[in-house]
């Protein structure tokens, strides 16, 4: 078993100067389970999980079970234009190199599970994040989920129906001044020409899409405001909700995200902002980010995780951890 483990785990092993540890499960020497400290660099990651899982196929191991608590690149999960779906490679990879069995969690899409050839278990989050809501925020009684885009409404409206309150979803962007077809991204300008086709044939374009201004959909005014999502990266999206949920009369403002990559100034950002406090969960180390930032708070999820490994590890059935999860969660 190849687990891509979380700072908790490396106090409970003997982890070697390269980061790898290799003990026995239950005493057994028949069963070898294989530990590797997360890297900075995810790549460099990536590429040591599939000399590691070969090295294992090659040596006739039975299974090999890839514990990623955070799949990489799962965001790169549709073709955009002619691009690439990094996810899909990533998952044909791992299947190559000899992975038997995959145990991750909150897959930014559940059709990832679709480029595996293996069985994968993608575990759910929200039960802790549900939990923290009704114990560490006294008043949620008064608070109102929220989606910070129509994309995440499904996972708003799970929240909603499980806590009994109300959600409100933003639609729309903000205005800006000066028009993004100038920035260079359109170069060279997009120029209707059909010299490439026959003279009689004329194929017509697609009308581009405009999002109207910044609208939200759902009453907010006097309540606290919780915004969840999946993965809390690039927090500009954030923080511009915050800012409309605070114009609409939002008293208090939370964050709620399974996995909190908070990369580049995030932190900064967050705490000069008007989120009050940003929940994720420990799928992926930020000890450096709670340390520039107070308003960061953190989950652990290494109990399910770990149960998960336990069940696999026995042979008995994973469907107790998926129970009450229905088609949209």
């Amino acid at each position: 078993m190849f687990c891509v483990a979380p700072p908790e785990l490396e106090t409970k092993m003997n982890i070697t100067k390269g980061g790898l540890v290799l003990f026995s499960a239950n005493s057994n020497s028949s069963c070898m389970e294989l530990s590797k400290k997360i890297a900075e660099d995810v790549n460099t990651t990536i590429m040591e999980l599939l000399i590691m899982v070969y090295a294992c196929k090659t040596s006739c191991a039975k299974s090999i079970i890839g514990v990623i608590p955070y799949f990489p690149y799962s965001k790169q999960c549709k073709m955009r234009k002619r691009g690439s779906i990094v996810s899909k490679l990533l998952a044909s990879m791992m299947c190559k190199a000899g992975l038997t069995h995959l145990i991750t969690m909150d897959l930014h899409q559940k059709e990832i599970q679709g480029f595996f050839n293996i069985p994968v278990d993608n575990l759910r989050a929200s039960p802790f994040l549900l939990q923290y809501i009704q114990e560490e925020i006294p008043d949620y009684r008064n608070a109102v989920i929220v989606a910070k885009s129509p994309a995440s409404a499904k996972r708003a409206q799970s929240f909603a129906e499980r806590l009994r309150l109300g959600i409100a979803v933003i639609h729309g962007e903000a205005q800006d001044a000066e028009s993004d077809l100038v920035d260079g991204r359109h170069s060279p300008p997009m120029v209707r020409s059909v010299a490439a086709i026959h003279p009689s044939l004329e194929i017509p374009m697609l009308i581009p899409k405009e999002k109207p201004p910044i609208t939200v959909v759902g009453d907010v005014g006097g309540r606290i405001a919780i915004i969840v999502d999946d993965i809390i990266d690039d927090v500009d999206s954030f923080l511009a909700a915050a800012e409309t949920l605070k114009e609409r009369g939002a008293y208090k403002i939370f964050v709620m995200a399974t996995h909190g990559l908070l990369s580049s100034d995030a932190p900064r950002l967050i705490e000069e902002s008007a989120i009050d406090e940003v929940v994720v969960t420990n799928t992926i180390p930020h000890e450096i980010q709670k340390l520039q930032c107070p308003k960061i708070k953190t989950v652990d999820i290494s109990m399910i995780l770990s149960e998960a490994i336990r069940r696999i590890h026995n042979g008995e059935s994973m469907s107790y951890l998926f129970r009450n999860i229905g088609l949209d969660d």
